[in-house]
């Protein structure tokens, strides 16, 4: 008899016993998992089912589970058993016979209470991981509760019974984490985590055998060297007769000490200027050391950053040790061996290196989809690096730190959150998570690298802005939304007059950003209007800038574009007020914060203070309430998911709902280059689009659904295929300001 496990205040209470009959052994007939089509050789079931059960142990052994991954390989495939699967392989059918949900019904009977947490994994190791449902889902459900009613539905499969013994692979002891708050959220991470491990391995086995083990993913994992470059790297930190690099040679030193601290949860808070990038390189190469942990993820808050941190990552590691991961990044020509390696590595991170964005993280770790979640493992026992922590998304915040508590808390991970304007989040984390600051002399290092005014100057017309901005030889201005950026910027005189938006595809504005940056070097006339993604990370150096209100960390990123390299006694930053017409239909995403700035600005001289950005978090939080920063109630619903021992997580509607970019918008390609334009003809010829449509991607513009709809009925548009759109008359789109159409609404457009 089994001994139930109950679950209650967060915690498992009860042991049991497990008890699943002996079955006589048979070995007589073979049954088989997969057929090679090229030479009909065909992989027995019962080894891949140990390949991946023991190649997920290996997986979850990184986290300290390796015996619940190892169960759900040994059962994911067991519905193959059945005598319709074994004639759908053999006749190469196309017929659909259910094989998964077999294994689930198994493990939760066998394994009680805790069998229905595999269960999950099991059954949705192809489609993705199910809702949880309710008790009352009948047999037609696609909840995994209304899957665990099928078994008389299912074909017979009972002869894995003769080929593996299930009492002698379950696990036997609870699952090795710490649940935190009500434990909900924590069991669903594991889940996923566990998840992961099973779909990873099954891939690679399966991968392995249809490729005859063609496929090679070896990957370097040189720390030590890794090291030693990055050493020779930082040597012209030690010149010491420039001040700024003895301060950042002090930084550097902080950093390097502190890696010698346990894994944990940390803050580096440094200024712009202070060579944070690579001072946290530096404390996550030594932390990996001293830990003998697996890897280094970065995460950027942009794609349109992401590429100069890759750049300086790959000088200093080499281009195959570091994969970025994001949307717009190009692999390029397939046989480039570098580039399929890395191609290979974005499916599962298995890579020393990881440059990603905010979105490709956290979006994946609440996805359900397995080619999502196959990553997910891999950052197990890792250091990642959150650059620029204020863009952490505010509408997700909570979920968001609770991903980051239980990778610390459960899973051997080090998280760094660095930023040059530090959010107020050490009371929402968990009371168990502890937040240690790298470098504790904040105050000394704002001073240091203070090299700006902010001067408010009110509402601001923009015809005097336009005035301003003409009367001076190097200057940047940023708006909140693209029309207005549009209006300024052709109100602008002489050479080197320069627009960036959104409304620009990617290479459009990497060309751009290129020859902005070589005017500035030379000394030349360059005038910059740009909505806030010149903001976060893009490395321009101007004497004045011009920022249309917004909260305190965009002021302080727009300050940061000001002075950079400190050529000047002191830089000028202006914030104005724009027209009512630019403001008055703006989202309360950004009229939240501005609200909160200018709260602010009345009670601090010194805006872009420590004390100020940190009254600023407080208070914007505040603002927020705990509905704004969990817009979906997303950690609220799976804590939930534990009551009563039920186990009842919605995995595939959390991920429906966890969408850090609002997917109201649609790409249209646009044949800007030589390159777009081969492209383009590519996808009109062939059948398969995936290849040409990753390549494509940085010549896209995402644009509203009522502006394809306007454009669309105005002939605009050729329509590939479904989500395959190209811009059809190039005239639309302006060698300038990027794409031109636009439908009058009354609605300011947002960048």
């Amino acid at each position: 008899m089994a001994q139930r496990v109950t679950w209650k205040d967060g915690i498992f209470h009860e042991m049991w016993t497990r008890s699943v009959p002996n079955e006589k052994r048979r070995t007589d007939i073979m049954h088989i998992a997969h057929r090679r089509e090229n030479d009909s050789e065909s992989q027995r079931l019962k080894t891949h089912l140990e390949n991946t059960a023991n190649q997920a142990k290996k997986f979850a052994d990184s986290f300290h589970n390796g015996d619940y991954a190892y169960v759900c390989g040994l059962l994911h495939d067991i519905g193959k058993y059945s005598t319709e699967f074994q004639n759908k392989i053999i006749n190469n059918s196309k017929a659909r016979v259910d094989h998964s949900t077999a294994g689930a019904i198994e493990i939760n009977e066998a394994f009680v209470s805790l069998g229905k947490l595999l269960a999950y994994c099991i059954a949705g190791h192809h489609g993705g991981l199910p809702d949880g449902g309710s008790k009352s889902d009948t047999a037609i459900e696609t909840t995994l509760n209304g899957r665990l009613k099928r078994a008389k539905q299912l074909h017979d499969y009972s002869y894995f019974k003769n080929e593996i013994n299930t009492r002698e692979c379950l696990p036997g002891r609870l699952p090795n984490i710490k649940p935190l708050n009500k434990g909900g959220f924590s069991l669903s991470f594991f889940v996923r985590m566990i998840y992961s491990c099973l779909v990873d391995a099954d891939f690679l086995d399966t991968e392995s055998f249809m490729s005859m083990g063609q496929v090679v993913r070896s990957t370097h994992y040189d720390y030590p060297l890794f090291h030693e470059k990055l050493n020779t790297y930082t040597n012209g930190f030690k010149d010491t007769e420039r001040e700024i690099n003895q301060k950042r040679a002090e930084i550097l030193h902080c950093c390097l000490e502190k890696a010698q601290s346990e894994r944990g949860l940390y803050t580096l808070t440094v200024p712009t200027g202070g060579g944070k990038t690579i001072s946290s390189l530096a404390f996550a190469l030594k932390h990996v050391l001293k830990h003998g942990m697996e890897r280094i993820i970065y995460v950027i808050p942009y794609t349109s950053i992401i590429e100069q941190t890759g750049k300086v990552f790959k000088e200093i590691l080499g281009q195959e040790n570091v994969l970025e991961h994001h949307s717009n990044f190009d692999f390029k020509d397939d046989e480039d061996l570098v580039l399929h390696q890395l191609k290979l590595s974005s499916e599962n991170w298995d890579i020393p290196f990881v440059v990603t964005t905010n979105v490709q993280l956290f979006e994946s770790l609440f996805a359900h989809k397995s080619s999502r979640c196959r990553k997910l493992h891999n950052i197990a026992n890792s250091v990642i690096i959150f650059d620029e922590a204020q863009m952490l998304p505010t509408p997700f915040l909570t979920p968001c730190l609770m991903a980051i508590s239980e990778l610390v808390r459960n899973y051997c991970s080090t998280c760094v959150l660095c930023s040059a304007t530090q959010p107020s989040l050490k009371n929402r984390f968990p009371k168990e998570i502890t937040v240690d600051e790298i470098c504790e002399n904040t105050e000394d290092l704002y001073e240091f690298f203070r090299r700006t005014h902010v001067t408010p100057r009110g509402q601001m017309e923009t015809a005097q802005i336009a005035a301003e901005l003409n009367s001076c030889d190097q200057v940047l201005c940023i708006v909140n939304n693209k029309k207005h950026a549009r209006e300024i910027y052709l109100a602008l005189l002489g050479e080197g007059v320069f627009h960036l938006s959104t409304r620009m595809c990617p290479k459009h504005r990497s060309d751009v950003l290129e020859e902005i940056k070589q005017r500035l070097k030379d000394g030349l006339s360059c005038k910059v209007v740009s909505t806030q993604l010149i903001e976060a990370g893009v490395d321009v150096d101007f004497p004045v800038v011009y920022r249309a209100m917004a909260g305190i960390d965009s002021i302080v990123q727009a300050a940061g574009r000001c002075n950079r390299e400190n050529k000047l006694e002191v830089g000028i930053v202006n914030v104005f007020e724009p027209e009512s017409r630019y403001t008055q239909n703006m989202p309360s995403s950004i009229k939240r914060p501005i609200e909160v700035a200018k709260s602010i600005m009345t009670r601090y001289e010194d805006i872009l203070s420590p004390q100020a950005i940190k009254s600023y978090f407080e208070e914007l939080y505040n603002y927020e309430g705990e509905a704004g920063l969990d817009i979906h109630n997303i950690f609220k619903t799976m804590e939930s998911g534990a009551e009563g021992s039920n186990f009842n997580f919605n995995f595939k509607q959390i991920a429906g709902q966890f969408k850090l970019i609002d997917e109201n918008t649609i790409p249209i390609v646009i044949g800007f280059d030589k390159k777009a334009e081969e492209l383009i003809h590519k996808l009109r010829y062939v059948s398969e689009y995936k290849g040409i449509l990753r390549v494509i991607q940085p010549y896209s513009v995402n644009i509203y659904e009522n502006e394809f709809k306007a454009m669309n009925g105005a002939g605009l548009i050729e329509i590939v295929d479904d989500g395959i759109y190209i811009l059809r008359d190039i005239k639309k789109y302006n060698e300038k300001t990027g794409l031109e159409f636009n439908v009058e609404s009354g609605v300011a457009i947002f960048a």
